[in-house]
């Protein structure tokens, strides 16, 4: 059994916060940002949204562009590190899609995740075990960053992204894909837990707390994103026995302009053919790559059966990449 990917969706909020905004809460302004990020603006959610609504705003899209029904859906996969419930929200997706046929779980791979969503959904169709499989990459990292500490605060916004992955059977439309892990890394990026002691009676004491805002060393990340992800898009388009040349469009996760051109130029990928929206968003962590596909698919630019190449890095730290050809 192949696998084709045959619709997408992308949901933003409509609350927006523009560069000249942020220099009025921290020391920063317009240029500083854009010269440095390639960032203009970012959505927020507004206190009474949820990443389940933003989810499944996404997702209905997706399932309307497949031509199907939600009932029509075997499995939901959800990517995020900011789910509204600890426990996890792709069975409050479920729920909200009415999607009642369908299994779904969430998968935690920070701005890795939709590639590894991705990734997941296609050996569950390879298999057999499912046939129709929605993979959203969601995030509201607003909630967790320090909105006083600008080397952060510049850079992440809210989102998410959906599509609708299907099982085919006289070609495989996922080419190829390459996934990785640092764990000794694991502090260049992190919301960390940081809890009190509590003691619950003599000789028995617990830890209770909540998670601190985004921490980052933006150097390390840098090196680590130039570094590894043309490596890793090498890797997967090797073992979908293609080159560079047969990339038609380029989209990694959009969290720097210059990690996005540095890795472009290692790969010599002309400019025209790289995919982004990062100064209208910023960093939507494992929403970026879904959002700038749908955008890209509803512009008109990336057409039926063109090669896209794919890549998400970030957190753990963790990376990989996805070459598939888009439509059925």
């Amino acid at each position: 059994m192949g696998v084709s990917i045959i619709g997408c969706g992308s949901a933003t909020p409509t609350q927006v916060m523009t560069n000249d905004n942020l220099s009025h809460l921290v020391e920063t302004s317009d240029e500083w940002i854009r010269t440095r990020t390639g960032i203009q603006k970012r959505h927020l959610a507004t206190t009474d949204s949820s990443l389940s609504e933003l989810c499944t705003q996404a997702a209905q899209e997706a399932i309307a562009m497949a031509r199907l029904a939600p009932g029509d859906i075997d499995l939901i996969i959800l990517a995020t590190s900011t789910a509204d419930d600890l426990f996890g929200s792709a069975a409050k997706v479920q729920h909200l899609l009415e999607a009642n046929n369908a299994v779904a779980f969430d998968l935690t791979a920070a701005c890795s995740g939709f590639v590894f969503g991705l990734i997941t959904a296609s050996q569950f169709i390879r298999t057999g075990v499912y046939e129709t499989v929605l993979v959203i990459g969601a995030d509201i990292l607003s909630r967790w960053v320090d909105w006083s500490d600008r080397t952060t605060c510049v850079l992440f916004g809210d989102g998410a992204g959906a599509v609708v992955c299907q099982g085919i059977t006289d070609h495989d439309n996922l080419l190829g894909f390459a996934m990785y892990s640092d764990g000794q890394q694991h502090d260049a990026l992190n919301i960390g837990y940081h809890g009190i002691e509590k003691q619950l009676k003599d000789g028995l004491t617990i830890n209770q707390g909540t998670y601190k805002p985004i921490t980052m060393k933006g150097r390390d990340v840098y090196r680590f994103a130039v570094e590894k992800v043309p490596e890793v898009i090498e890797k997967a388009l090797f073992k979908a026995q293609l080159t560079t040349d047969d990339i038609d469009w380029l989209i990694l996760h959009q969290a720097n302009q210059r990690i996005i051109d540095a890795v472009a130029k290692r790969l010599k990928i002309p400019s025209h053919k790289v995919i982004t929206n990062l100064d209208e968003y910023g960093n939507t962590s494992a929403a970026s790559i879904p959002l700038a596909l749908d955008e890209a698919v509803r512009q008109g630019k990336i057409k039926s059966g063109d090669v896209v190449a794919t890549s998400g890095f970030g957190a753990g730290l963790s990376w990989g990449a996805a070459i598939f050809r888009w439509g059925i």
